[in-house]
């Protein structure tokens, strides 16, 4: 038996919104949509994994997630690091930097945090 990973999957307030977040920050783009009297589901790809973020959208929501403590995260690797920081920079999200590390967060819409890092050499 083997098992490999698939997607994870985070519940969003404003559907379009964090496509359009999804879409500049990180180039994540819809690759498979499924739609319900309740609720609509979006799944987006990077075009290079098989891996996807599946965005949650419950139609009569209107009350922010409480999202806890915020330790869950998604994580990127970026082949330029400091273009990444700067686009961040530029669109606000930045919301965490560990310069000797090397790393940052970014937050989504919804209070997600996503970590970003350079690609292993």
């Amino acid at each position: 038996m083997q098992f490999r990973f698939c997607h994870n999957s985070v519940n969003v307030l404003d559907l379009e919104r964090s496509l359009e977040f999804y879409r500049t920050a990180l180039g994540l783009v819809p690759v498979k949509r499924k739609e319900f009297p309740e609720f609509t589901l979006v799944f987006l790809g990077d075009g290079k994994t098989e891996h996807l973020l599946e965005l949650t959208w419950l139609h009569d929501r209107k009350e922010p997630y409480d999202l806890g403590d915020n330790e869950s995260h998604l994580a990127f690797r970026v082949d330029d690091l400091e273009e990444a920081h700067g686009l961040h920079e530029a669109m606000g999200c930045i919301c965490f930097e560990n310069k000797e590390m090397g790393l940052y967060f970014i937050e989504d819409p919804d209070g997600y945090w996503i970590e970003i890092l350079r690609q292993k050499q």
